[in-house]
């Protein structure tokens, strides 16, 4: 399929545009701008109010003022360095206009004397004369018109200026066609929104501050068209998900009963619910895509083994997987013996297995005695085969992008697709990053889970902090030590993995381990081993052991330098006490003075253990971008909507276009060949070659 006739012009080189050569072609691509639709959503990010004073007397300087005046004398500088200046009079006030390196047969020019011109810059005081310095804008009456009441401001990039890169924008305005509207006639009418070809004229000529704002109709609308456009190519992405050939697998709930048999205690509501959803979709000849959300401590894993038992009880395999080797064998400690239970054989497959073991276990997965498999990314080697592959559970999303889902379900025929994560998402990001998957959400903590007692210490206060552990170490318990990097460094005082080591050493003894990510791999599994034996009491640690450790013993979390760590790793670090029976504490070490956003996100995470409000504070605080880490989140840059501001226009275009899809999924309606502009023109080729490919 190729793009549209009437959007060549908006695709055409920068260059064709007026006042833009290729040098500042080349500038713009700084600024994500290659193209001149790419000028279309650079928008204003302020204005300068231009209306026309009779006198400068009708401001307050410093002040944004034009003028009409009568130019006076010149008075070019006595000495190289002095500014020249130019007497002129407005209707009830003499001043000057100064300028510093110009040229005065230049300055003469522009400023003949005794004509009159209208001039437009910033007012001061000096040495109680007032003076407008490099005046913005020197026009003749009869040019007023040129100049805007209310100016736009755009954000630049070195070798662009204000007045090349407006002029560059209204020149790509121009070229903007009527196009037909994508948006649903009754939302737009609601909303009040105008036409898109108005929108876009409207946001590149605004009239007052208030144009501005995210909520202005004009912005609102085109943020909606780049959140509708993201929506409708996660739900083609979902619907081909689902289109693959889907296999029911029905569970018999003999396996699922054996283990809730064997269980000290009953799944809490949300885990049942939960389990219900995934077991309805496995049960449908749809392929499902599911997000199990649950934050630390929810009891995700009991679900997902649930999951897996479905796949086993309908005669098939299930896999787990784990972004690393430390998880995936901890995931098979807390499985293997529920596993035992059901009387299900568990395998583990990681990058460490060699020769006739690694044989073995291929043979047993192949031949489908191997009923359920964990590991690493490892299972999606070639010779990886299973037997009959019904469901893929993938554990910590946020390492995987939409991409890698896609190329996950290919591995079995037609496995069902479940994704879980510990970070609990803000509901506007999981609809950003997760739209083409359906979510479950895990938001009871499970019966015993005792709350962590939390709590602010500034690190003035480290004596004490190790005499209060090395108390709770002669009593049996077992704490981590948490620091933000691994070795001394000259530029930043953070105290590092090695040297606390070092410290804790020689006040505590040999009880102390050590395990960061720069250690070799079997190095730091056998560290992480002696802590979860209980052979070292405390581990001093980076934040390796943020996702996933599960050590029931440990009821001590010490993080130093906490005021430098984002909430949500302070969340999930946190969560590694608390597992077990005894009363847990987490110390927040911080350093004197707190700044403002520092303090701010120890106070929240000291007054409440609810991730879910958690990550809304943090996405308040940090933005959608480096909330999930844009880079590996599959996380869209939208240049026009903003996910803090505009969460509830997310859900709108998320119910929009999956609804859009189901009575059109072919976009063949002329609302569906309206959306396929939209797709054109916001880059989303994938969402085109999606419908294509049918």
């Amino acid at each position: 399929m190729s793009r549209p006739p009437e959007l060549f012009p908006l695709f055409a080189d920068l260059e064709t545009l007026e006042g833009v050569g290729p040098k500042t072609a080349k500038a713009m691509a700084g600024l994500g701008v290659e193209r001149p639709k790419d000028l279309l959503f650079l928008l204003p990010h302020s204005g300068v109010d231009r209306s026309r004073r009779a006198s400068v007397r009708d401001v307050v300087p410093p002040a944004v003022v034009t003028v009409e005046v009568t130019v006076g004398s010149h008075f070019p500088p006595r000495q190289k360095g002095r500014p020249y200046r130019v007497a002129v009079k407005d209707s009830a006030l003499e001043f000057q206009l100064v300028y510093f390196h110009a040229r005065g047969d230049f300055l003469l020019r522009l400023l003949p004397t005794g004509q009159r011109r209208i001039v437009s810059g910033r007012v001061e005081l000096f040495d109680g004369i007032a003076q407008m310095v490099h005046p913005d804008h020197v026009l003749r009456p009869e040019e007023a018109g040129d100049l805007p009441e209310f100016e736009p401001v755009y954000p630049l990039v070195a070798g662009v200026t204000q007045k090349v890169l407006a002029k560059a924008a209204q020149a790509a305005v121009a070229r903007a066609p009527e196009l037909a509207e994508w948006i649903d006639g009754p939302l737009k009418r609601r909303e009040g929104w105008p036409d898109w070809h108005a929108a876009v004229q409207a946001v590149h000529a605004p009239e007052s501050a208030a144009d501005l704002a995210p909520a202005a109709a004009a912005r609102a609308r085109l943020a909606y068209d780049e959140l509708f456009a993201h929506q409708v190519t996660l739900a083609l992405a979902r619907m081909r998900a689902r289109r693959g050939k889907g296999r029911a697998s029905v569970g018999t709930g003999v396996l699922q009963r054996k283990v809730l048999d064997s269980l000290p205690y009953a799944p809490t509501g949300a885990q049942s619910r939960a389990v219900g959803e995934i077991a309805g979709d496995m049960a449908s000849g749809l392929r499902m895509n599911r997000l199990l959300q649950g934050d630390v401590g929810a009891g995700k894993t009991l679900v997902a083994l649930m999951a897996l038992l479905v796949a086993v009880e309908a005669g098939g395999q299930g896999v787990m997987m784990a972004p690393t080797e430390i998880l995936a064998r901890q995931h098979l400690e807390g499985l293997r013996p529920l596993a035992e239970a059901a009387g299900v054989r568990l395998d583990l497959l990681t990058g460490r297995d060699k020769g006739a073991e690694r044989a073995a276990k291929l043979r047993a997965l192949a031949e489908g005695e191997t009923g359920i498999l964990v590991g690493t990314h490892a299972v999606f080697q070639k010779d990886v085969q299973f037997h009959d592959l019904r469901l893929a559970v993938i554990d910590e999303q946020h390492r995987f992008g939409v991409a890698q889902r896609m190329e996950l379900g290919a591995k079995g025929a037609a496995a069902d697709v479940l994704v879980m994560t510990a970070t609990p998402i803000p509901r506007s990001l999981a609809l950003a990053s997760y739209g083409d998957m359906d979510v479950s959400v895990l938001d009871e903590k499970p019966a015993g889970r005792k709350p962590v007692k939390t709590v602010m210490v500034s690190t003035q206060r480290l004596d004490e902090v190790v005499a209060h552990l090395a108390r709770a170490v002669a009593e049996g318990r077992q704490a981590y030590w948490v620091c933000p990097l691994v070795e001394d460094s000259e530029t930043v005082d953070y105290a590092s993995a090695e040297a606390r080591f070092q410290h804790l050493r020689a006040a505590l003894g040999d009880c102390v381990g050590l395990v960061h990510g720069q250690m070799p791999p079997a190095e730091k599994d056998a560290a992480m081993a002696r802590f979860v034996a209980g052979e070292t009491s405390v581990l001093v640690a980076t934040t390796v052991i943020e996702v996933g450790v599960n050590v029931p013993n440990a009821s001590i979390m010490v993080i130093e330098r906490a005021e430098i760590f984002g909430l949500a790793q302070l969340h999930q670090l946190r969560g590694r006490v608390g597992r077990g029976s005894a009363e847990s504490t987490c110390l927040l070490m911080y350093q004197a003075p707190l700044s403002e956003g520092g303090e701010r996100r120890l106070t929240t995470l000291r007054d409440t253990d609810d991730g879910f409000r958690i990550a809304e504070e943090d996405l308040a605080m940090r933005g959608a971008g480096d909330l999930i880490g844009t880079a590996q989140s599959g996380l869209p840059r939208f240049r026009v909507a903003d996910l803090e501001r505009q969460s509830a226009l997310m859900e709108t275009a998320q119910s929009d276009a999956r609804r859009l899809l189901a009575e059109d999924p072919q976009l063949e309606s002329p609302r569906g060949r309206a959306v396929r502009l939209l797709l054109w023109l916001l880059d989303q080729d994938r969402a085109i070659r999606l419908i294509s490919v049918g």
